[in-house]
């Protein structure tokens, strides 16, 4: 996402209300997701980039750090932990934006998190451990609900055994890994994703990251959670959030219709005169929350269906009904 401007993905201005941005993006992620566009890689990259953007614009706190930070909004919490007397401006990339820094003692987190380095005036005692990776993998919602196995392709790098790493043994580049410290291995890695996962819910998988180049061990791997939007359902926290379509006749005089969930459907009663938008309450048919048996709620709004191509007998009928009920 490197470049790219939010509000520009989305299509809305930078002081648009949250209710905007989420009209946007679902606007724009039903016109691009995967589903809809088989074998359309633009679209899927596309898709990609809403998602990105949404999970940062639809949060009040990342949206406020991203209008501070722009790209480096992820790094906010660290910036502001480097304050003290003495500034220094550091500019991040070609015509990208210089922000102020508090003295040079405090970059230590901030310089390894974004380069890599041990940060200036730190001393680094021992083996040093190997970086952590991160990397979103997108669920649908029925996955997110029973939990699901990924195999997942990884591209690890393995240090060089002859150099430990280096590049270099002796005075001399070495020859098994041409100088370069190691090797890239690919890796097949088989990931159980829990039930009740949420959007920006993370999985370390311990040992996984980036190798130490100076004896210490691995980084972790982390999996980022992206729910896809779902046709019928929309999930608040560990509720879910549907409508019910319920005939006229249904509506008026009572009865049952079908109404699906996430684990099969149920048998939803409705009481003579109910009312459209009526909203029902299942519990326990929600969502399952992360870590124990729990359940979230299930929410269904009532959408009366009203009759088309009537016979001539049942006009007749209504003519009937609304001579007994003048307005």
């Amino acid at each position: 996402m490197a470049g790219k401007d939010y509000y520009q993905i989305l299509g809305v201005s930078r002081n648009a209300s949250e209710k905007e941005i989420k009209q946007a993006y679902r606007r724009l992620a039903r016109k691009h997701h995967p589903d809809l566009n088989p074998g359309d890689k633009s679209a899927e990259a596309k898709f990609k980039e809403i998602n990105a953007a949404y999970e940062v614009l639809s949060s009040p706190e990342k949206r406020k750090k991203y209008d501070k930070f722009g790209e480096q909004w992820e790094y906010a919490d660290q910036f502001a932990k480097s304050g003290g007397q003495e500034r220094v401006r550091w500019d991040f990339g070609r015509g990208g934006t210089t922000f102020e820094y508090g003295d040079l003692s405090g970059f230590g987190g901030i310089f390894s998190s974004l380069f890599g380095g041990s940060g200036t005036g730190s001393r680094m005692r021992g083996p040093r451990r190997g970086q952590d990776m991160e990397s979103t993998i997108e669920l649908t919602l029925e996955e997110a609900y029973h939990g699901s196995t990924r195999v997942i392709q990884l591209q690890t790098e393995e240090p060089c055994t002859a150099c430990g790493g280096t590049g270099r043994v002796g005075n001399r580049v070495c020859t098994i890994c041409n100088g370069a410290g190691g090797k890239i291995i690919p890796k097949r890695l088989e990931v159980k994703i829990p039930a009740g996962v949420r959007d920006g819910s993370r999985i370390r998988i311990a040992g996984e990251g980036v190798p130490s180049r100076a004896g210490g061990n691995k980084g972790d791997l982390y999996l980022v959670a992206k729910v896809l939007p779902h046709k019928l359902f929309e999930r608040k926290g560990d509720d879910l959030y549907t409508e019910v379509s319920v005939p006229l006749a249904t509506a008026i005089l009572g009865g049952e219709v079908r109404l699906p969930t996430l684990n099969g459907s149920l048998s939803l009663k409705i009481p003579p005169e109910t009312q459209n938008g009526k909203v029902f309450r299942m519990a326990g048919k929600g969502m399952p929350q992360l870590g124990n048996s729990k359940y979230g709620n299930m929410f269904a709004k009532v959408k009366v269906v009203l009759p088309t191509d009537l016979t001539e007998e049942e006009k007749k009928l209504f003519e009937r009904l609304r001579s007994l009920r003048p307005t």
